[in-house]
């Protein structure tokens, strides 16, 4: 008779961070942890643990609630190190941590950085639309509307500065184009002309 699986399945692989860290001499202060889904890079990504603190029983024990930690970790994403510690509880139950040994640390420690190479453009054209109406009051007005261009303000939560704005004569790498697409019924833009 063949098993069937009942529930979500999960891609976790390791220990949860209250295991690796109860089982450590000092709870593994200044010891490497990574979480095996960020073992998909090329460049390494990894966690020290900086100070550890237990949590108090729970209310409501449950298998979720009854294996948190706190933890402060150094984070190390991809090779590039944030500037300040990171706080991991709400997650440290998940079984997706494992122990670096101490012979790979220094491995880890001197892995490569990721570049990202993206430049994006600071400006880009108006849509069609937008630019008929400002070219009509440009002209009534009697400015100058030969170069219509739209200013991009993109957000940049990120700090890992994945992509950089291009500045002066620099080429942009990423070029947004702006086009209708495939439409879902092409007969209904049969003889449209948009240029």
């Amino acid at each position: 008779m063949p098993y069937k699986y009942i529930g979500r399945t999960t891609y976790f692989k390791g220990k949860s961070l209250w295991e690796i860290v109860g089982n450590l001499k000092n709870f593994g202060v200044g010891r490497i942890v990574v979480r095996s889904n960020l073992e998909k890079y090329p460049e390494k990504s990894y966690m020290k643990i900086l100070k550890v603190e237990t949590l108090p029983n729970p209310e409501n024990p449950s298998m979720d609630n009854m294996r948190k930690v706190k933890v402060w970790v150094e984070n190390t994403f991809r090779g590039r190190t944030f500037p300040e510690p990171i706080l991991i509880e709400g997650i440290s139950y998940k079984t997706d941590y494992r122990l670096i040994p101490k012979a790979e640390e220094q491995e880890y420690r001197n892995s490569t950085i990721y570049e990202y190479k993206k430049i994006l453009p600071k400006t880009m054209n108006f849509p069609p639309l937008l630019k008929d109406i400002l070219i009509k009051i440009g002209k009534s007005k009697g400015e100058d509307v030969s170069d219509l261009k739209l200013n991009i303000f993109y957000n940049q939560t990120s700090l890992m500065e994945k992509y950089k704005i291009a500045e002066g004569d620099e080429q942009p790498t990423v070029e947004i184009v702006e086009h209708l697409g495939t439409p879902v019924s092409p007969r209904l833009y049969e003889g449209v002309n948009f240029k």
